[in-house]
């Protein structure tokens, strides 16, 4: 229905903000993770993905603060189990960039760390999105980016697949990993200096 939502940010709270777009006021749940980056630029202009929840009783307006989120909430509601509010509380505890690391490693126990989320729920996001990432990847081809250090490789490898899952192209992802020094740099790190890179 909406796309984005831009205007001015008029109050923020624990788990909303309120934007005033030509004299409206939309209310927004968002995640902890917007929240502390939107919350110093209040009263200028923002603009908010977002993504409507229809529930029987009432609509919901969700909005995140940059398409990766939005990515990673939309591929957190396909799991059973998972509703808006789940989703939120995974992306509060930890951006999309270490929530697509931790489903393609496999890391469980972080995703546990997030309110509400259990082990088992944790071991059915990893399985279910694990699986299809991997088919994602698959059928877009081709292997890991060689750079040369087998040490370098692991590091290139996730950085790649969790651009991959945000819809860049293998060529673009290529490109831009090949500009940036990743000799000292955490995973989380390269994604974010790739994401720069791409305007994200």
């Amino acid at each position: 229905m909406f796309y984005y939502i831009e205007g001015t940010l008029v109050l923020t709270e624990p788990n909303a903000a309120i934007l005033d777009n030509n004299g409206i006021a939309y209310r927004l749940a968002i995640s902890a993770n917007t929240l502390s980056s939107i919350a110093p630029q209040k009263g200028n202009k923002i603009r908010l993905y977002t993504y409507l929840v229809v529930k029987e009783d009432a609509l919901e307006l969700i909005g995140f603060k940059d398409v990766e989120e939005l990515a990673a909430f939309k591929m957190l509601i396909t799991v059973s189990g998972i509703g808006a509010k789940s989703a939120l509380s995974v992306l509060s505890f930890m951006s999309p960039e270490k929530f697509a690391l931790a489903v393609i490693t496999g890391d469980t126990k972080a995703i546990s760390k997030a309110q509400g989320i259990g082990a088992k729920t944790a071991a059915r996001v990893v399985l279910e999105l694990k699986d299809k990432i991997s088919k994602e990847l698959s059928a877009d081809g081709g292997d890991v980016i060689d750079f040369g250090a087998p040490s370098s490789n692991n590091k290139l490898s996730d950085a790649q697949n969790v651009l991959l899952v945000w819809g860049y192209s293998r060529a673009e992802v290529a490109n831009v990993l090949r500009g940036i020094d990743i000799t000292n740099m955490e995973v989380e790190d390269i994604i974010k200096a790739a994401l720069k890179k791409f305007g994200g």
